[in-house]
């Protein structure tokens, strides 16, 4: 069998070749040549997966190292009767230490305090459940939305877009692009929702560029700025809107989703669906070589602090939210680039805590956002 997959899918190479052909391209460069003898695709969201890629070709699977999948035509794949998967909650862990660090940069440089804010996460799935349990541990009051699961589940625990709008302090989005339907999320955040933010709310985007209009969300900012907006995903990426690029106060390339974790999630899902379809001996496989960060201990003294700022240092000691931002302000052509090129970031989940002089109440709420809290 032959396999053609995204040359920047992490800790990849080597896996299948036991087992089948393999043939790295750049994700954006995969052209009907390269698969009209494939068996399988393995893909970001970089390569459109739709009848000009795919109508010549004998493809039969497809594996997206992305929890999105809007990349995928799944209709012409119903059609060809080509499978497909994505990495549904790879990176959600990734997301939610993102969202941590924004919260803890601004509570150093805008004095927020967790316990008198209110979050509204639009988007309540693999990663908006993250990012609820985040707040929670926080202290904050926590708005919920999200039309399908409240279809699902009842209404109790899920308030309307426009409860939203009207009382969270963060305005948060975690949701799949889709362009139609009743759950449509393209330019969700249209004029009209833009319109009725208030000067004193954070709007965060680490979903799709798409979820936003962005000419709207550039007319809000030049007029009547947010208390913050911080965006990690922009419309017509990898070439986005510098007027907007300048007019917020968070801006990264598309990688809240880009700890090494997450990518190793990704790659690990792929390959064994991989193995699944093409009955393949790698149905546990999952990297080996992820690499460490120097030093996955830390040590927080609570005597005589606030538990707010116990959890903000926390918080900001994983992830330097702000040289991600430098980099993309300095060389925004390079977008592509600094996603390839992230630096190492690990999750909550591998560090241990020392909290000397901690209540029990704020171990447990340390514990509650995955680190390991020790004697």
């Amino acid at each position: 069998m032959k396999v053609v997959a995204d040359d920047k899918i992490p800790y990849l190479k080597g896996v299948l070749e036991p087992y089948a052909t393999v043939a790295y391209v750049d994700g954006r460069s995969i052209a009907p040549h390269h698969v009209a003898d494939a068996d399988a695709l393995i893909v970001r969201t970089r390569t459109r997966c739709d009848a000009a890629l795919l109508a010549q070709s004998p493809v039969r699977f497809i594996a997206s190292a992305t929890i999105g999948f809007d990349h995928i035509d799944t209709a012409f794949c119903a059609d060809r009767g080509i499978a497909w998967t994505n990495a549904a909650g790879c990176n959600s862990s990734s997301v939610q230490q993102y969202v941590g660090a924004v919260l803890a940069l601004f509570r150093r440089t805008q004095h927020l305090r967790f316990a008198d804010t209110t979050i509204g996460i639009v988007g309540v799935g693999h990663v908006g459940s993250k990012v609820e349990r985040l707040a929670r541990a926080l202290g904050m009051r926590v708005l919920r939305n999200d039309p399908p699961r409240a279809r699902r589940e009842g209404d109790a625990g899920f308030v309307s877009l426009d409860h939203v709008v009207a009382e969270a302090d963060i305005i948060t989005f975690h949701v799949p692009l889709q362009r139609a339907g009743d759950d449509r999320t393209f330019h969700i955040a249209d004029a009209a929702l833009l319109a009725r933010l208030r000067s004193g709310q954070i709007l965060i985007n680490t979903s799709r560029g798409e979820v936003i209009d962005t000419p709207a969300l550039v007319a809000l900012l030049r007029r009547s700025p947010l208390r913050a907006c911080v965006l990690d995903v922009w419309e017509n990426e990898p070439a986005i809107n510098r007027e907007l690029l300048a007019l917020v106060d968070v801006a990264t390339p598309h990688i809240a989703g880009y700890s090494a974790d997450g990518k190793a999630n990704g790659t690990a899902m792929s390959v064994q669906a991989v193995s699944r379809a093409f009955g393949l001996p790698l149905d546990a496989w999952a990297p080996t070589d992820v690499p460490l960060p120097p030093d996955t201990a830390r040590r927080e003294d609570c005597a005589n602090r606030d538990a707010e700022d116990v959890l903000g240092a926390l918080l900001a000691a994983t992830y330097d939210i702000m040289a991600d931002d430098r980099l993309l302000r300095a060389l925004p052509d390079t977008f592509e680039q600094q996603r390839t090129a992230h630096p190492l970031r690990r999750e909550w989940p591998l560090y241990t805590v020392s909290l000397p002089h901690a209540t029990p109440d704020l171990a447990r709420r340390v514990a509650d956002l995955g680190f390991i809290v020790t004697p």
